[in-house]
């Protein structure tokens, strides 16, 4: 039993009481909506023309059913459900639950005066008119508290409403839906498109506490395959961006225009996949361009490393490591010694050896052949499929001379 209702059963109220009160009803529900115009300043204009005829008619409802909750005639129920549907309109029309709960009890205050004032020529006795005081701000309590329900309701569901639209864009992000497309999706989630989104991929018990953290136009899926979240970040500083990120377990694409947001995360995600050691996709982009193609490379390596394949392989694995470092470090012998830690002169010796298995060491085409196919380590490039790791080098291309 409710709090009104108890009330409700502690008072009693005459045939003659209850016939003043209604009749004084219409009245008592204008002057409750005129006292809430005048006072709560969201429903200055609220309450005018039709919503204005159809808030008065529910003032009306309400109070009628207050007078059959005093008189005995109903059980609390009907009054309560409509208050929980006045919470929800309230959020569709724009109006937060502070001005509802002025209203409430602005109209408590107005409806107490103007029904005491036909109770008590009524003859109600003193006593009585203590306990309707009590049912009074009782009942408005539970309306108010019904509303307040109904508005956290339906800000909850319109709040799961928009994160699923929000939702539905970044996987057309990530797809690499149309422009098109994308243009109508952003806009069923109220979203304002960036200049550029950054993907970072993540665990996905990461996503939504990284997400708190970054720009609140950032999208966020943590319910991708392999337990992995993902967050596009709009038009990130990119240093900002991986310093907040320090703690996570992030890899990071490129920045992209909004659109291509889908190169961003599918960079990110080949990153992972060499190397769970890559957190910024920009500092490994070589490894990156060797490893696009797997048949490529491996194709590329076996025409253009041929000639090592006579050898037996702990010599052609050295060959191949020195052939490496004199391109790397563009043909300088003793940075390519230093590399290898060994002798300069070994590093002479073991060229004049490549020399003679590639007569055409000197041809730019060669170099560049040559220098993609070792462009990962050794180590790496023998493995049966390329997994770089990062390295450093002081250029790409290869000297002729042997100095």
């Amino acid at each position: 039993m409710s709090h009104a209702v108890r009330r409700a059963s502690e008072l009693t109220l005459d045939e003659a009481t209850v016939t003043a009160l209604r009749a004084a009803l219409r009245t008592t529900a204008d002057e409750v909506v005129q006292a809430i115009i005048d006072e709560v300043p969201p429903y200055a204009n609220a309450l005018a023309g039709r919503m204005g005829s159809t808030i008065r008619r529910a003032v009306r409802t309400a109070l009628g059913h207050y007078l059959d909750l005093a008189s005995g005639q109903a059980t609390g129920g009907d009054g309560g459900d409509a208050a929980y549907e006045l919470g929800r309109g309230e959020v569709r029309d724009g109006r937060s639950m502070d001005a509802l709960l002025s209203a409430y009890r602005v109209g408590a205050r107005v409806a107490w005066r103007c029904l005491a004032a036909g109770a008590v020529p009524a003859g109600l006795p003193a006593a009585d008119v203590a306990k309707f005081a009590e049912l009074t701000f009782a009942y408005i309590d539970e309306l108010s508290a019904a509303s307040a329900a109904g508005h956290a309701d339906e800000l909850a569901a319109r709040g799961r409403a928009h994160e699923r639209l929000l939702e539905d864009l970044a996987r057309d992000l990530l797809t690499g839906a149309g422009p098109d497309v994308l243009l109508a999706s952003g806009q069923r989630a109220g979203w304002q498109p960036p200049v550029m989104l950054t993907a970072v991929l993540l665990p996905a018990a990461q996503a939504r506490p990284a997400y708190r953290a970054l720009d609140p136009r950032t999208l966020v899926l943590d319910d991708l395959p392999d337990a992995t979240g993902v967050l596009l970040v709009p038009d990130a500083d990119r240093s900002h961006l991986l310093r907040q990120l320090t703690d996570r377990a992030a890899v990071v694409g490129p920045a992209r225009p909004w659109t291509r947001a889908s190169a961003s995360y599918a960079r990110a995600v080949r990153a992972r996949s060499l190397s769970p050691d890559i957190r910024d996709t920009e500092d490994h982009l070589p490894e990156l361009v060797l490893s696009a193609d797997v048949d490529a490379f491996a194709d590329l390596r076996a025409r253009a490393l041929a000639p090592l394949r006579t050898l037996p392989a702990a010599t052609a694995r050295r060959l191949e490591e020195t052939l490496r470092a004199w391109l790397l470090h563009q043909g300088r012998r003793d940075e390519a010694a230093a590399a290898l830690f060994v002798h300069p002169q070994t590093v002479r010796y073991r060229m004049s050896q490549l020399r003679e298995l590639f007569p055409d060491l000197a041809s730019p085409d060669k170099v560049l052949e040559l220098t993609l196919a070792v462009g990962l380590r050794a180590a790496d490039a023998h493995a049966d499929r390329p997994r770089p790791r990062p390295h450093t080098s002081r250029g790409m291309m290869g000297r002729s001379d042997g100095r």
